[in-house]
């Protein structure tokens, strides 16, 4: 028990550090000294302040490092887990479904953040983590997964593309990553100094891109797009690897959040590329509200990011997985709800998955 909770506290002071946004330095360095193609109009390129990537809203601050480690020893649900978390119950999965011919539009809730997307015969995952704990040295301390994936790894269709949103532990695993380039050899496709990361760990097929650059991957045109957040998975990377949001544009239109707090970019995204017909949005992970605020929407905020996004389907991930944060891990889906409820909207264009199941949009 001593050693457990010695892991605990290491892993509590890494993931306090590894949410830092890095920001500091005095000199800005102008977007068009960053590796940079044609920008999307309406998306305006991450720029750095010193080493680091800044965020877009001026007034963006974190609390201190010292405040967000003693908040996360005090109330994190990883100290408490079994009096605030539960298995979600899965979906039953149809393998067989999956790997027959995606023409169909399809999504299927793997957990967290990891979302398989099937559009136009092409299938590709989001911020993918199959870990059963996240966090440093390949999971060996961190937090520990209560709900298990959707879907198991051998059941997953050919992988044709990832998607990477940043570079924490939660949305980035490395056992995961090594795993589908093995298996698949997907082109991975990521924020800028992510293909670095990769390549050190000898994942070749990447391309990085800043916000409003695009690329062309198996028929569909994806495009970086900005997110309110911040990455560094040490003391010595914080925020020198960018974060973003993901477009995928097809004969439908998917929008997948990663991690990010509430700001203007959501409309900017919507006026830019919208409107979308699906939209995978966090929900999760919103507490204690005055330390999560900078960098995580809450279930209300995340409505009505839908709204900016123009979205006719809102699905909401990042929550029921990992024990990261105060909220009662059943609390998201019924804010949801009440938010729905409140505005009047309908409450058929907002997804809640069983992980594992599928949808068709």
């Amino acid at each position: 028990m001593v050693a457990r909770r010695g892991q605990r506290a290491v892993f509590l002071l890494v993931l306090a550090l590894a949410v830092n946004a890095g920001e500091a330095a005095p000199q800005s360095v102008p977007a068009a000294a960053l590796p940079a193609a044609a920008v999307v109009t309406g998306l305006t390129p991450a720029e750095r302040v010193g080493n680091a990537f800044r965020n877009l809203d001026p007034g963006y601050r974190r609390a201190s490092l010292w405040t967000r480690f003693h908040s996360l020893a005090l109330g994190g649900t990883s100290l408490v887990g079994e009096h605030r978390v539960a298995p979600l119950p899965l979906a039953p999965v149809d393998p067989a479904a999956l790997r027959a011919d995606p023409r169909s539009a399809t999504v299927t809730w793997i957990g967290h953040s990891t979302v398989l997307v099937q559009l136009d015969g092409v299938s590709f995952l989001t911020d993918p983590t199959w870990a059963d704990r996240t966090g440093p040295f390949g999971g060996l301390i961190g937090v520990v997964r209560y709900t298990p994936p959707g879907i198991p790894f051998e059941a997953l269709p050919r992988i044709d593309f990832v998607l990477i949103s940043h570079d924490h532990y939660d949305h980035l695993d490395e056992p995961t990553v090594r795993r589908l380039a093995r298996t698949f050899n997907p082109r991975f496709v990521v924020p800028l100094g992510l293909k670095a990361w990769l390549g050190d760990r000898g994942i070749a097929n990447t391309v990085e891109l800043n916000w409003g650059e695009s690329v062309m991957v198996a028929g569909l045109r994806i495009v970086c797009t900005p997110a309110q957040h911040g990455s560094g998975r040490t003391l010595a990377d914080q925020g020198r690897r960018l974060w973003a949001s993901w477009a995928v544009l097809g004969s439908k239109r998917f929008y997948f959040a990663g991690d990010t707090g509430y700001y203007r970019h959501f409309k900017d995204i919507g006026d830019a590329l919208g409107p979308f017909d699906l939209a995978a949005l966090p929900i999760g992970s919103y507490t204690p509200r005055a330390l999560a605020h900078p960098v995580h929407i809450s279930p209300e905020e995340a409505v009505q990011a839908s709204l900016e996004l123009r979205a006719a389907k809102f699905l909401g991930i990042h929550w029921g997985t990992f024990a990261l944060a105060r909220e009662p891990y059943d609390e998201p889906p019924k804010r949801i709800a009440a938010e729905v409820s409140r505005r009047n909207l309908d409450a058929q264009s907002v997804w809640i998955l069983k992980p594992g199941a599928t949808a068709a949009w």
